[in-house]
């Protein structure tokens, strides 16, 4: 492998029923970032079935240019497919760095894409950056400069692990959703789009869809929430939610949960916040009864204001909380309800 050969940032800008997905323009945004410490654009590789349209929105936060990818195989995600478009992408315009979302499709495709192109795969990264590796110089070992760094959780979030793969291209990685910012939108920018079809032949891999039944949410998007009120272990049941639910319709805001409440089976996994559930980034965070592990910390701690309610006053999430609070929340949380309806009713 020539590895100079290899140039650019390619992002996979992933979109589902002809609708960008919140990760495609995350990854937009992060990979213009690395495009610009290397020296070269980002482009974006848009795959599916009539969603050209699509494309603007992409040159809007920040893609140089869009690949697309378009064919009726295409029309709904499935693996064989969408891995060929993908390898195919990589084996005729050889990127320097490749980023997958690490959605449920993306940690599907990413690795079989990786695999197909023989190349490495950092997965479910929640930092990227271009810099020395080895990071410290080790004598008689010459240190390469310019290589995607590629962090993430190790051992069940007990340690951090910074990986980098300088001996194959692309660099691949894919990134967790929320945890990159999408770049200042350009409503005047354009696209530039170079359309690319590799050819698609139906084989024993491809998959026959016979019907798809969609979901409907009975709960808002935690992601999306722009103040979250979240409780722990210390709300002791799902009962003493409620005190949790009456603050949140207050505030107009989103119940969350960490870890342990999902365990304990107080609330559904599509609440919870920290390594193994969401990374979310509201303007304000409520950590009730949350005692601040670093598996939660890492979904939450990029929140603008973090206030912690905890009897704990030595607990790790006091560490990062901009407010803290020591003391009980099964009376601290209803007081605290009580006063703002107060405070709202009197400037109504």
């Amino acid at each position: 492998m020539n590895i100079a050969e290899y140039k650019g940032v390619f992002v996979f800008a992933q979109q589902v029923d002809n609708e960008l997905s919140g990760i495609a323009l995350e990854l937009v945004g992060k990979g213009k970032e690395l495009a610009k410490d290397l020296g070269t654009e980002v482009t974006a590789v848009l795959v599916g079935s009539g969603v050209k349209a699509l494309a603007d929105e992409l040159a809007a936060y920040g893609a140089d240019k869009v690949i697309l990818v378009d064919d009726p195989e295409l029309k709904e995600y499935r693996t064989e497919p969408y891995t060929h478009a993908l390898a195919s992408v990589i084996e005729k315009y050889k990127p320097e760095i490749f980023l997958v979302g690490a959605t449920a499709i993306g940690r599907d495709l990413g690795p079989r894409v990786s695999a197909r192109v023989h190349t490495g795969l950092t997965a479910d990264c929640t930092r990227l950056e271009i810099g020395d590796f080895p990071i410290n110089p080790i004598p008689g070992r010459e240190q390469l400069h310019n290589q995607l760094l590629m962090t993430r959780p190790a051992f069940g979030g007990n340690t951090i692990a910074t990986i980098a793969c300088p001996e194959f291209r692309p660099q691949m990685a894919t990134v967790r959703p929320g945890v990159m910012q999408k770049a200042r939108k350009d409503e005047n920018a354009k696209a530039v789009i170079e359309e690319f079809n590799p050819g698609f032949t139906p084989n024993n891999n491809y998959v026959e869809i016979l019907d798809i039944v969609k979901a409907v949410a009975e709960t808002e998007d935690i992601m999306d929430a722009k103040i979250l009120v979240s409780g722990g272990r210390g709300v002791c049941s799902a009962e003493n939610f409620k005190m949790l639910e009456d603050l949140a319709d207050v505030l107009g805001a989103t119940v969350s949960c960490s870890r342990a409440a999902v365990d304990s089976g107080w609330k559904p996994k599509d609440l919870q916040v920290g390594q193994t559930g969401k990374t979310v980034r509201p303007n304000l965070y409520f950590a009730i009864g949350i005692s601040g592990a670093i598996q939660h910390l890492a979904g939450m701690e990029e929140s603008d204001v973090i206030i912690a309610i905890n009897k704990d006053e030595t607990a790790p999430i006091f560490d990062v909380a901009d407010y803290g609070i020591v003391g009980d929340l099964n009376k601290i949380v209803p007081a605290l309800t009580e006063r703002l309806k107060a405070e709202f009713a009197a400037n109504k």
